[in-house]
């Protein structure tokens, strides 16, 4: 069985941080830093819109991740307090809200620039992925996924029992499918198949874990006909990415060689 603590880190001065937020903000400049890294190869090798679309995505994916979680998975709170609870992003979040909100962002900013947009989506996969594996270890840390109760070797140790870690869960899949990327990564690949690699790679295991998820406690995520909000969404994310594997590879298939009329000929 795991045991994860959620322990403060003592600093130089006596300060002393939380174990979660030192991780969120790791995985943020982690994935700055790997953003700008793979726009010099990936894309039209422009860090600086890369690593200012990233920025947008940061903060589109925190309004994001806020407004799935109180219009999807806890209404009752929109009822309670009212729509000022709209612009409180600091209370609750939902991670494939934070997924949508990130790509609007990231839009609307390349559209503000007048740049097109998909040139860059390659470089931010190889970015944003690793970002996020270390920000879930934060959720894993703080244990605030808690799964069904298992007996299983990954069980986490939670006050009621063993039971699955969906933040720990979560971590490992992105943790291997930003290895998968930066491994395809070693050779130029079409233009949007990182992103699609991605897209695809995560909604699937996704959908699959959310089954995992406890519904035996007071905070147990809702449902929705029997699947959690993130369920409904992760279909979408998966045609987005068999869409952008595709066209990637039509648009990189070479054109036939023109025909050439007699007149040309020698």
């Amino acid at each position: 069985m795991l045991v994860l603590l959620l322990e403060p880190l003592s600093l130089p001065l006596g300060i002393k941080i939380n174990a979660f937020s030192a991780l969120v903000v790791l995985g943020l400049l982690v994935g700055r830093f790997l953003v700008r890294r793979a726009a010099l190869f990936y894309g039209p090798g422009d860090a600086t819109h890369a690593v200012a679309a990233y920025t947008a995505c940061i903060l589109g994916g925190i309004v994001g991740a806020h407004l799935l979680d109180v219009l999807a998975y806890d209404p009752e709170v929109l009822r309670k307090e009212g729509p000022i609870v709209l612009l409180k992003v600091w209370k609750g979040s939902a991670s494939i809200g934070g997924a949508l909100g990130g790509f609007g962002a990231i839009l609307l900013y390349f559209r503000s620039q007048n740049v097109r947009a998909s040139a860059y989506f390659d470089a931010l996969a190889l970015g944003i992925v690793p970002a996020w594996a270390v920000t879930r270890v934060a959720c894993a840390v703080a244990h605030d996924h808690p799964g069904i109760h298992t007996s299983s070797w990954l069980a986490v140790r939670f006050p009621d029992g063993p039971r699955y870690d969906l933040g720990l869960l979560d971590a490992v899949v992105l943790a291997v499918l930003g290895a998968v990327l930066w491994w395809l990564a070693r050779k130029k690949r079409p233009e949007g198949a990182l992103c699609g690699v991605f897209a695809l790679g995560y909604s699937v295991p996704r959908f699959f874990l959310d089954f995992l998820r406890a519904t035996d406690l007071p905070n147990s995520e809702r449902r929705i006909h029997g699947l959690t909000p993130g369920q409904w969404i992760c279909p979408l994310l998966a045609l987005g990415g068999i869409w952008l594997l595709r066209h990637g590879l039509a648009t990189s298939t070479p054109a036939p060689p023109a025909v050439r009329s007699e007149a040309a000929a020698p």
